[in-house]
């Protein structure tokens, strides 16, 4: 990993790509600290740090605790692309538009854009009228109404906007997924000040035991090693070509004719997808009892003992959630049937299976028993920080499995383009500088 960085670096045109990407991250990082007009931000951090937004405030990098100009970052951008991704696969029209090649793609992106500015649109107007319902939110000289509700909405809708410009000109011009790469930086940016309360707790309270931080310090490397572990498995069904063809389905190593290769399918096909589907399924009890507290004190406190984050209900049906997410989205995700045409009309097979539904019961079977093994790691992922900080009784620290997972994930993926950008300067350099280039030339 370190060799493939150094070598990066070596190359003038991979280095001027990190260094624009450093440079946008840091402009990112830099609007993340300008706060939204009218915020008090000092009550609305506080207010912010338990269960209702941790998770949005863990993707925003704390952008929300704050409400900078930030705040809703690439959440918008990141719920319409899961929503578009979904209607691909069920709208006959999107999906044709689909595979028209790079037209149709910019077409589907431009949609996905537009649907990020609506659905951020009326995430800040909750988020405003949240604000504006609090007094001592609003900040001193600012009148709880309209015009400061207007204010609040048009600052994140162009936040969202310069956002997704910054995610996209990282895609193109610099190295990485550009929007991964921002809640990346979001996520890493809150670890220092988090160190920083952790070492603080151990010198102020003499009752913290070193060995639960031992312990606490050692399920982290643990998690990380089994992240890494799990995101680059995989299983590779073997597939054999009666002929040459290029029209091999998504994944499947390209081949000549006669030649056996594989059709990959990851044990993590979701991600961290249903983790977060299933904690915002979770938001909805404590809406509904910060909406009941004087009119029902009685489901208020039902919801308060039983339903809040690291108690046992909440974090069983957290986990009923996550299995049931997972097996929903990869359904629409991995569809075995689409998958099966697409061999058949390649002139692929799988050995012992005949084409057609054989294959796609075939493939359906192993696409089921890997989302049971995907679900168990993404269960036990979210579990296990919970379980972990109420036993060492850490809370200063944020583990949280959902983060390790995002950034151990971003992190493979640019090790990989950067790997692969390497390997083809390699080439360029060789055809370059060889005998190649002068019989071209000659």
């Amino acid at each position: 990993m370190l060799r493939a960085f150094r070598d990066a670096f070596r190359i003038p045109d991979l280095r001027r790509k990190i260094v624009f990407t450093l440079l946008l991250l840091a402009v990112f990082r830099l609007g993340s600290t300008i706060p939204t007009p009218g915020v008090n931000t000092g009550a609305l951090e506080q207010a912010t740090s338990g269960g209702l937004f941790g998770l949005i405030s863990l993707i925003s990098g704390g952008n929300l605790s704050q409400f900078s100009i930030f705040a809703l970052g690439v959440l918008p951008y990141i719920t319409a692309s899961i929503v578009i991704q979904l209607l691909t696969t069920t709208i006959p029209s999107l999906e044709k538009l689909s595979k028209e090649g790079e037209e149709g793609r910019k077409k589907i992106n431009q949609y996905t854009r537009y649907a990020a500015i609506g659905l951020g649109a009326a995430q800040a107007l909750f988020f405003s009228l949240y604000i504006t319902n609090n007094p001592s939110f609003i900040a001193v000289g600012w009148d709880p109404g309209l015009f400061t509700v207007l204010v609040m909405v048009l600052t994140q809708v162009a936040g969202i906007a310069f956002t997704m410009w910054i995610g996209e000109r990282i895609t193109e011009v610099g190295v990485g997924n550009g929007i991964s790469l921002i809640i990346t930086a979001g996520i890493i940016a809150r670890y220092p000040h988090e160190v920083s309360a952790t070492a603080q707790l151990f010198r102020t309270n003499p009752d913290q035991s070193i060995l639960g931080l031992a312990f606490f310090i050692l399920v982290i490397l643990a998690t990380i090693a089994g992240i890494v572990y799990v995101y680059q498995g995989e299983r590779r069904v073997p597939v054999t070509y009666a002929r040459a063809r290029g029209g091999a389905p998504t994944g499947a190593a390209r081949n000549l004719g006669g030649q056996a290769t594989w059709l990959p399918i990851k044990v993590n096909q979701a991600g961290v997808i249903p983790v977060i589907f299933a904690s915002a399924m979770l938001i909805i009890p404590n809406l509904i009892a910060s909406a009941t507290t004087t009119r029902a004190p009685g489901v208020n406190a039902f919801i308060q003992t039983h339903l809040t984050p690291g108690s046992p209900w909440y974090i069983a049906l957290e986990g009923l959630l996550i299995f049931g997410f997972t097996y929903l989205y990869n359904s629409v995700q991995f569809d075995p049937r689409r998958i099966s045409e697409q061999l058949r009309e390649a002139g692929g097979f799988i050995p012992g299976v005949r084409p057609g539904a054989p294959t796609a019961e075939y493939l359906g079977g192993i696409s089921s028993r890997l989302s049971l093994w995907g679900a168990i790691f993404l269960v036990v992922l979210t579990v296990i920080p919970q379980v972990v900080q109420r036993a060492t009784g850490i809370s200063t620290f944020q583990f949280s499995g959902t983060g390790l997972l995002i950034i151990v994930g971003v992190a493979l993926e640019t090790l990989k383009q950067l790997e692969a950008q390497l390997t083809v300067r390699r080439y360029d350099g060789f055809i370059s500088k060889g005998r190649i280039r002068g019989r071209l030339n000659s």
